[in-house]
Order: C-alpha cells, then sequence, then structure tokens
C-alpha cells in the first residue's frame, strides 16, 4: 500500500473531523429530546476517529487498482456528504435538511462498499462498520425530527 495516498486521503477526512470542532453540538442539541439508544456524547468522536482511519486506509488500497475510477468517484461523494452534515444539523440546525444529507451519505457509502468489492474485499469490508454507523446516526437524525418538530423547523440564531 502506498502510505502517501493513505495521507492524503486521511486529510481529506481531516477536514471531514474538523467539521465537528467547527460546529459543536452545544446547549441546543443538548435540549433536544433524545431516544434513549442515543450513544453517549464520548463515543462520537471515538468512532468518527477509527472509521476516519479505516475509510482512508480503504481508499488508499483500493486506489492503484486498475478500474477504481468508480469507488474512487463514490468515495469523495460520501466525504463530501460527511462534511456537510454537521455544518447542516449542528450550524445551520436544520434538522431536516440534515436527514436528506444523512440519506445521500448512506447511499454513497453504500455504493462505494459496493464499488469496492470486486477490486478489494479487505477495503470492502472496512465500510462495513461506517455503513452501520451511518445507518445509526440515520436512524437518530430521523427520531430527533420526530421528537423535537419545533427545532427541527427552526433555523440557528443569526
Amino acid at each position: 500500500m502506498d502510505w502517501m495516498l493513505f495521507a492524503v486521503f486521511l486529510l481529506a477526512c481531516g477536514a471531514a473531523w474538523a467539521t465537528g470542532a467547527l460546529f459543536p453540538p452545544g446547549e441546543w442539541y443538548r435540549s433536544l429530546d433524545k431516544p434513549r439508544w442515543t450513544p453517549p456524547n464520548w463515543m462520537f468522536p471515538l468512532v468518527w476517529t477509527l472509521l476516519y482511519a479505516s475509510i482512508a486506509f480503504a481508499a488508499a488500497r483500493v486506489a492503484p487498482l486498475p478500474e477504481s475510477q468508480y469507488a474512487l468517484g463514490f468515495w469523495a461523494a460520501q466525504i463530501a456528504f460527511n462534511t456537510l452534515w454537521t455544518p447542516v444539523f449542528f450550524g445551520l440546525r436544520r434538522m431536516r435538511a440534515a436527514l436528506v444529507v444523512m440519506l445521500l451519505l448512506w447511499l454513497t457509502v453504500a455504493a462505494t462498499l459496493v464499488a469496492m468489492w470486486p477490486l478489494d474485499r479487505l477495503a470492502a469490508l472496512l465500510f462495513v462498520p461506517y455503513l452501520a454507523w451511518v445507518s445509526v446516526a440515520g436512524m437518530l437524525n430521523l427520531s430527533l425530527v420526530r421528537r423535537n418538530p419545533q427545532a427541527a423547523s427552526v433555523p440557528a440564531a443569526a
């Protein structure tokens, strides 16, 4: 594996990870009515750090392979939607719009996994925990919209 490629993909993940620092959950999120199965706050940065390392590793394995263009295109799309979700949800407080972003994220993560499968099974399997976590995050986003209709329709104060 090319470690320089890994570093490039990890930097792309770092941009997505940084949105968590730029748009922290804050009091608004703490005040929302959440389901009992909501993961504890400490779990989010830990899980995302592991996932970002895994998906960067997967991309670095696939990038030099012939016929990897679709897998890499889907990889780029999923990291873009991943980066977009936090500012939409926590920054703009647009939970419904964030749910649309989350659906697009889920679809592109699944498409990346499928596109990687014939190229490198290990790389594809590294996307399985990511797809599972995005599934949980999507269900949480949906639950928050349903449980907090007043907050779901009110944008952040200017």
